[in-house]
């Protein structure tokens, strides 16, 4: 499998689990909304979904032009910090 299609597919995977963790929030919390509220909650959901649409494509361009190596290193050297502050 490509790393695109790694990509994509996981981007297509968290789509039902934001959807899910959602719809589990509004209905936990009784959706005893205020139309000021539910207008918030729906500018912020679209102005999620829009900068969201910009990160994947930034991120599907940059994993056709780039590695991920750097990435791979901070997260090793990040790993290494963490397990060292909590003296494992």
């Amino acid at each position: 499998m490509s790393r695109e299609a790694a990509a994509e597919f996981s981007f297509f995977l968290a789509i039902p689990t934001l959807l899910g963790a959602s719809v589990f929030t509004l209905t936990k919390s009784g959706m005893g909304f205020s139309y000021y509220e539910w207008l918030l909650l729906l500018v912020g959901t679209i102005v999620s979904f829009v900068v969201a649409l910009l990160v994947i494509a930034f991120f599907m361009n940059y994993l056709r032009t780039k590695k991920l190596a750097p990435f791979a290193y901070y997260l090793i050297a990040l790993g290494i910090t963490i397990l060292f502050l909590l003296r494992w």
